[in-house]
């Protein structure tokens, strides 16, 4: 077969397909619809067939097609990086059948894509959070599913994104100083908030040593009646930070902070 034959004919089938498409547009028959969405998403037309099967769902209401439909909706939808509409379809899907032949993957699906469509960590954070409520409701409801650890280590890096989230806000309080009132205290509080609703996050040393910077910081401007209180706080920020990274590439850093400190206290 010639390569102008087999270029022929991948066109003629082409436009037959989309022939097709345009019937199925107008048609009303329902199982034709199914059949076609079928056929597309099989061959990667996700839009196709997520189009076709509009409607499709309600009209089968009652039935193990209704079913079939509205989770190959959710599919074509997800499998076109459409995750909003996926994860209404998905959630649609478990709630309406919550015992349903594809209950498991639909509630995996739900929550994946909205990992997939986390946003980046200075944005608004809603879609993480979503995003982990899903995943965890999937774990309680599927615990030895064999997508547990795809669903967990999904959970572990969203709550990265909203640790480094929270990093980044408490190194913005530390970068402003005292400007217009004691903001070390604020990054403190954010760095400890943080660390106590992420505590295994990879983040948790550099939430630590920002702790530590900033109460020094706090010391080294604070009025000469409270330096001593304030460097005995950063002493005890140090043997914190130091007992928990004995090996830490910042250790330098933190002895010289010490050593500064030492001065300040006397007993």
């Amino acid at each position: 077969m010639t390569k102008r034959l087999l270029v022929i004919m991948a066109t003629a089938l082409a436009l037959t397909s989309c022939g097709e498409y345009q019937r199925v547009l107008k048609s009303n028959d329902p199982d034709y619809r199914l059949d076609f969405a079928r056929r597309a998403y099989e061959k990667q037309r996700y839009t196709q067939a997520a189009t076709a099967l509009e409607g499709v769902p309600a009209v089968f209401k009652g039935s193990e097609k209704a079913e079939e439909a509205l989770y190959l909706l959710g599919l074509s939808y997800f499998d076109n990086k459409d995750y909003d509409n996926s994860g209404e379809t998905f959630r649609t899907y478990y709630q309406r059948y919550p015992k349903g032949k594809y209950a498991e993957m639909a509630r995996f699906y739900t929550g994946y894509g909205y990992y997939l469509d986390s946003p980046e960590p200075q944005l608004d954070q809603t879609g993480t959070i979503r995003a982990i409520e899903e995943l965890q409701s999937f774990l309680d409801f599927y615990p030895r599913s064999d997508r547990v650890s795809v669903a967990q280590n999904a959970i572990f890096e969203l709550q990265d994104k909203l640790t480094l989230k929270q990093l980044e806000n408490a190194q913005l309080y530390y970068n402003l100083g005292t400007y217009l009132d004691n903001n070390y205290e604020s990054c403190v509080i954010v760095a400890r908030n943080a660390i106590k609703d992420y505590p295994y996050s990879k983040y948790k040393e550099d939430l630590e040593l920002l702790i530590l910077k900033a109460r020094y910081q706090e010391a080294r401007e604070s009025v000469p009646e409270k330096k001593a209180d304030r460097y005995r706080e950063v002493i005890d920020e140090y043997y914190s930070y130091i007992n928990n990274y004995p090996d830490s590439p910042n250790r330098e850093e933190a002895d010289n902070i010490l050593k500064i400190a030492r001065r300040y206290v006397t007993d």
